[in-house]
Parts: structure tokens; C-alpha cells; sequence
């Protein structure tokens, strides 16, 4: 269990024990790893020196999507495995990902036209294996109108209309690691490797610090695999100077603006008037759009949106769709992720691939670079499969994760999801909440709703002032997902700050308070948390402020 109560004794585990495996990192590609290994036998340990899925895996467009774009750059074998994976992701998660129908609109002199869309996304539908019900439609002008009225009709010759998957990319991640630790893996976040351990020039172990309490660990493992994201190659200074391949970073934006503002019906991947693409996605009564893809040179702990990215962004939606004209001051939230890629000489940053790579240092230290949030289980699975092959091990065998639901998953898939979903919410009333609630936590939480349900039930008449189903998520969040602050809940458990900044203002003080009983903060932990959140939310909406 991840329990944020029991963490102190998981670092205590980590100091006593030789793993197989020690992952450094606690994002989408960590996380796999570490469900990949430990299903085959591995003793594991995972660390992340922020929260789980704080870096990039929080920060994307949030879809599992089959990388459409990458037909443009000829990259089929790429298209073909991504687009493949994310049915499997689909079917393993269903309660936290759902097929999202998208309008590929073609204008005259535009990136794509009739033929081009429609037989790339023939292409597409091949080489994903997409199944019968969403394979690509091709609509006429009018037809496109009709799916989004707001779409630019200047030059609007149809649109292809096809299927991605939206997902929330910090719950996918979590639930990937409450699965790792279900099976036996030691899952810590806020633990930072510092330094390598050596015997004979092999690298045998990792000296660690818990950034919460000062604690120090020596974790021992027959095998360290590096993958941090943004912060590889600074993990990868620690073992060595050699450093072969050559990352860059990019920066990719995303804007929140509610949809009486910006009154999106149908999800759009459209083009800007520089040649690029954009994806605008309605979700829960608001419509996110971006992202922008610009190298990035600073620290990638927490990148943030500036005016200028936020007005390139809304000069994008007003090309597109003329009648919307946003402000700045409209935008409710952004968000900014850095994706860590491969460099290659003379390309800008939308030319570079998305590829993944491995390599392995003189001391034996594994890193994986690059990929996207949906191949991250055929990734954990390369990586395994090199780690096994050094360990020179018969006793592991090959991996099962293509058919294991993740935490949460089990609900009989996407045949049987409307349904569970409906039941539960129904079963939620014994418990204090209303149908609409219920079918919110079921729908959110999949299998693990009943967990939700038994809170709901102890806090029906909670002193801390907070509505039940908050309440119930919060002490769920802490007993099963070591949420250990205030900002850990609202951006990484919820997405609230994102897409309801308006429950983190009425609710962030009754937040604190419980975290604070349930979690024997001092005074001081509370001010600090409420703090760091409060500088979470500013950065989040802060261009308004400079531009008001």
C-alpha cells in the first residue's frame, strides 16, 4: 500500500534490503518499469525526488495518442507500436482513459488536404490496428461545420474525423505505481538519489535523501536504471563524464479557458498559421489547447507558461476558430512540461524525434531517454528485458504486463466500464453521497471506488468543513498514494488546479488542516505547504497578473 503515513518505514526498507532493481524516477517511464519488473520476479525499488509524475508525466497534452503526426516524418514503426499500445493502455486503465473522436479540419493551402488526410489516416487505421467502430470517417465541408461550428469556414474543404484516447497523465502514472507496489515493489517519492555506490568499478547501490525529513539511505541493487526524464544526463554526471548521446529539452504550454469563453464542442487538431499543430480538447466544462514546442535551456523543475507562450497560444485559437477572440485574462490556468529528446543537428524542436533509446554506462548504469507517454509500457518492457540480461538470471521470465489491468483496472475492460460504473453509483448512496457523486468516484477511481465509498462513510459529518467526496479523496489520496502535500492533491491526484481552480480556492485552507491531523504537520510544515500551493496557483495564472 502507499501509504504517506507508513513512507518513514518504506525508507527504512530501502536501507536494509539488495534489490534486483533500483528505478530512479517516478514518472510514466519509471513507473512501468518498475510494474514491468516486479512481474517478473524482480525485487524492486523505485525513487523519485519530487512527487510521482511532478516532472513531464503531469505536464502533456494528456492523451494516449498514436502519434498521427509522426506519419509526416515517415517514422511508421513508430506510429505503428504507439498506435498498437495505446489500445492496450486503454483496455488495462479504462477508468482513467476514454476514446476521444478528433476533427482533423483541412483548409486550402494547409498542412493537410482531402487525399493526404484521408489516405494517411487510412494508413493510420492500418498500422495502429484500429478496430472497426473507429476507423477513420471522412467528413464534407458542411459535415465539419456541423461537428464544430466555431471552425474557420474561409478556405474549409472537410476534415478527417478519427479516434484518439484522452487520458489524465498524472493518474495513469499513479495507478502504474500503486500496481508496482501491489505486486511487492518499494515505491518512495520525495527521495533523491545523490550519489552512486561502487564495488570494482560497478555500479552496486545509490546514496539517498529523503527531501522531506533529511533522512539518508544506502540503497544496494544489482541493477540502477536511470530514468529521470528531463534530469537523465544530471543523473548520469554522477556515474560518469562520458555522455554520448545528447539530450535537448523542449518546452510544450497548455492554456485552460472555460467554455463560456470558448464554447468548444468537438476535440480539434488543427493547424497555426506558422505550419504547426495544436490540439484544443473540451473536458469537464472547459476546453484546453497547446502545445507549444520551443527549446528549453533552465531548470526543468518547474517550467512555467509566459506571456509570450500564452499569447502565441490564443493567436492559435483565434486563427482557427475567428470568432473567439480570448484574453489573457480569460485563461484560467496553464501548465508547462519539459519533454527531454534526442538531439539531432540542424532540426527544430516539432522535427526532432520522439524516439526512445537505451545505454548503458562502463559501470553499468541503464538509461532510457526520449519516448512518449503511450509507448511507456513497451519501454519498460526493452528495458527489463536488457536489465534480465544482465542479471543472467533464468528464474525471470518474460513479461506479463500487456494483459494486467492497473490499479483500479479491473472492471471488465471497456465492455463492462458503463456498467460497474453505473452500479457503483447507484451502491455510492448507502454511503452518504449523492448518484451524481458516486458515478464521479467510480468513474474516476475504477475498482478502487469502494475504498472511496468506506471514507465517505467515516466522514460524512467531517470536521474540517470539506464536502464528502473531497474529503473521501483526500484520505484515500493519503493512505494509497503517499500524497504527502496539499499541492501533491490538488495538482497530481485531482488535476484540480488545472480544471477546477476554483475548488482549490474555496477548499485549500480545510485541505491543509486535514493533511495536517492526518499527517502530524507542525505549524511550520503547514505554512510551508500552504505556501508552496499558493506559489503553484500563482504560476499557474500568473501571466494574467503581468499582463492585467
Amino acid at each position: 500500500m502507499l501509504s504517506a503515513i507508513g513512507r518513514p518505514n518504506k525508507i527504512q526498507t530501502l536501507n536494509t534490503f539488495e534489490f534486483d532493481l533500483l528505478v530512479i524516477g517516478g514518472g510514466i517511464t519509471g513507473a512501468g518499469i518498475a510494474l514491468d519488473a516486479v512481474t517478473r520476479g524482480l525485487s524492486v525499488a523505485l525513487v523519485e525526488m519530487q512527487d510521482f509524475a511532478a516532472g513531464t508525466s503531469s505536464r502533456s497534452t494528456k492523451l494516449v495518442h498514436g502519434g498521427l503526426r509522426y506519419l509526416k516524418q515517415f517514422e511508421v514503426k513508430m506510429v505503428a507500436e504507439v498506435g498498437k499500445e495505446r489500445e492496450i493502455v486503454y483496455e488495462n486503465a479504462v477508468h482513467v482513459t476514454e476514446p476521444e473522436w478528433m476533427l482533423l479540419p483541412f483548409h486550402k493551402g494547409g498542412t493537410f488536404g482531402p487525399i493526404s488526410t484521408s489516405v494517411g489516416l487510412r494508413v493510420y487505421d492500418f498500422l495502429a490496428g484500429v478496430k472497426r467502430d473507429e476507423r477513420r470517417q471522412m467528413l464534407t465541408t458542411e459535415e465539419t461545420k456541423i461537428k464544430e461550428p466555431l471552425l474557420k469556414t474561409q478556405g474549409l474543404r472537410g476534415a478527417g474525423y478519427y479516434v484518439e484516447y484522452r487520458t489524465d497523465d498524472a493518474r495513469l502514472t499513479i495507478e502504474v505505481i500503486k500496481k508496482a507496489a501491489e505486486k511487492g515493489a518499494i515505491c518512495v517519492n520525495y527521495v533523491k538519489a545523490e550519489s552512486f555506490v561502487y564495488q570494482q568499478g560497478k555500479i552496486i547501490g545509490a546514496e539517498v535523501v529523503d527531501q522531506l525529513s533529511g533522512q539518508l539511505a544506502t540503497i544496494h541493487a544489482k541493477n540502477i536504471v536511470n530514468a529521470t526524464g528531463p534530469w537523465v544526463d544530471e543523473v548520469r554526471i554522477k556515474d560518469s563524464i562520458e555522455n554520448g548521446k545528447q539530450l535537448r529539452m523542449t518546452k510544450g504550454v497548455h492554456v485552460v479557458v472555460d467554455q463560456s469563453n470558448f464554447p468548444l464542442k468537438q476535440a480539434v487538431y488543427f493547424d497555426t498559421s506558422d505550419g504547426r499543430m495544436v490540439f484544443a480538447i473540451p473536458r469537464n466544462g472547459k476546453a484546453y489547447v497547446g502545445t507549444t514546442d520551443t527549446f528549453y535551456g533552465e531548470n526543468p523543475k518547474n517550467p512555467v507558461a509566459t506571456r509570450e507562450d500564452v499569447a502565441y497560444i490564443l493567436e492559435a485559437i483565434t486563427y482557427m476558430f475567428p470568432s473567439i477572440q480570448l484574453s489573457p485574462q480569460q485563461v484560467e490556468s496553464t501548465w508547462a512540461g519539459v519533454r527531454p529528446l534526442i538531439f539531432e543537428e540542424g532540426k527544430d524542436p516539432s522535427e526532432i524525434s520522439r524516439k526512445d533509446e537505451i545505454w548503458e554506462s562502463a559501470s553499468g548504469l541503464v538509461t532510457i531517454a526520449g519516448g512518449k507517454l503511450t509507448g511507456y509500457r513497451k519501454m519498460a518492457e526493452m528495458v527489463v528485458d536488457r536489465v534480465c540480461e544482465n542479471t543472467k538470471s533464468s528464474s525471470f521470465g518474460p513479461s506479463v504486463t500487456k494483459h494486467l489491468p492497473l490499479s483500479g483496472g479491473a472492471v471488465g475492460g471497456s465492455e463492462g466500464f458503463k456498467s460497474f460504473v453505473e452500479m457503483k453509483a447507484i451502491e455510492g448512496q448507502e454511503y452518504g453521497l449523492t448518484y451524481d457523486e458516486s458515478r464521479h468516484l467510480a468513474a474516476f477511481y475504477g475498482a478502487n471506488v469502494n475504498h472511496l465509498f468506506a471514507y465517505a462513510n467515516v466522514l460524512q459529518n467531517n470536521s474540517y468543513g470539506l464536502p464528502l467526496p473531497l474529503a473521501a479523496k483526500l484520505a484515500y489520496a493519503i493512505q494509497f498514494e503517499m500524497t504527502c502535500t496539499p499541492a501533491d492533491f490538488f495538482i497530481r491526484r485531482t488535476g484540480d488546479l488545472y480544471f477546477n481552480m476554483d475548488e482549490v480556492h474555496a477548499y485549500k485552507e480545510q485541505v491543509c488542516q486535514m493533511m495536517k491531523v492526518q499527517l502530524g504537520y507542525s505549524e511550520n510544515q503547514v505554512d510551508f505547504y500552504r505556501f508552496d500551493l499558493d506559489k503553484q496557483v500563482q504560476e499557474a495564472t500568473s501571466f494574467r497578473e503581468e499582463n492585467a
